[in-house]
């Protein structure tokens, strides 16, 4: 596995270079923003560890200058900004995890991990919900076959719905299997999003597909059932 890290601070980077390696994963360094997005742009990574302030280019412009240009590889923003505002900026720019400075290095290896394994098991057949589509290697969402357009996080979010329809999910389990998180503070962002997927798949439909357990958290189905829970 190759993995990219994009931080300008030595000590930082050398230090998760290190640890990277010693779990025999081949690590390239780039110390500023442009650097990083040329290695991008020119080589294949598995998983890029993306800070968000850099020298010449910051992170979320080179993220950006990557959705931009189809470039899909798994990102894990690491940054110092901490707020609920900035990490839901650096979702929505299309990073696929977010880890705030400072940080534990066993935490940082298992959100790679985490990474690694959803980009490897992102491939198989649509997957399919009413009148609802998914397709797992295009990452293309369609409704009565109309295609929306959806970011990395709302699409794995609907993802995770449509793989467990009719059954109750708690904001918890949403956030340990879209985010790796457990911790409560994190919901926030999770209601954030859902209201966000909401406005896009059930707005001037007539039929709701995403509906609020009160005190518990969510279900994915169809108008009629949503009674019987």
């Amino acid at each position: 596995m190759r993995i990219l890290v994009v931080e300008d601070e030595k000590k930082v980077a050398n230090f998760v270079k290190r640890g990277l390696e010693d779990e025999r994963y081949e690590v390239q360094i780039a110390a500023d923003g442009e650097e990083g997005l040329r290695l991008a742009l020119e080589k294949s990574f598995d998983l890029i560890v993306l800070d968000w302030m850099l020298p010449k280019k910051d992170g979320l412009s080179v993220l950006k200058d990557l959705r931009n240009r189809k470039i899909m590889t798994p990102v894990l923003m690491l940054t110092a900004k901490d707020s609920v505002e900035d990490i839901v900026m650096g979702l929505d720019s299309g990073s696929d995890d977010y880890l705030t400075k400072p940080f534990a290095f066993p935490v940082l290896l298992a959100r790679v991990r985490a990474l690694v394994r959803r980009s490897e098991q992102e491939r198989g057949a649509q997957i399919i919900f009413a009148d609802m589509r998914l397709d797992p290697v295009t990452h293309k969402v369609w409704r009565n076959d109309q295609e929306i357009e959806v970011t990395g996080k709302e699409y794995d979010l609907l993802k995770y719905f449509m793989r467990n329809p009719n059954q109750v999910v708690t904001r918890t389990m949403i956030a340990e299997h879209c985010w790796d998180y457990t911790f409560d503070t994190f919901t926030n962002i999770i209601d954030v999003y859902v209201n966000y997927l909401r406005q896009k798949i059930d707005r001037d439909t007539g039929r709701k597909l995403i509906h609020t357990v009160r005190g518990v958290g969510y279900v994915f189905m169809e108008d009629e059932k949503v009674a019987k829970i």
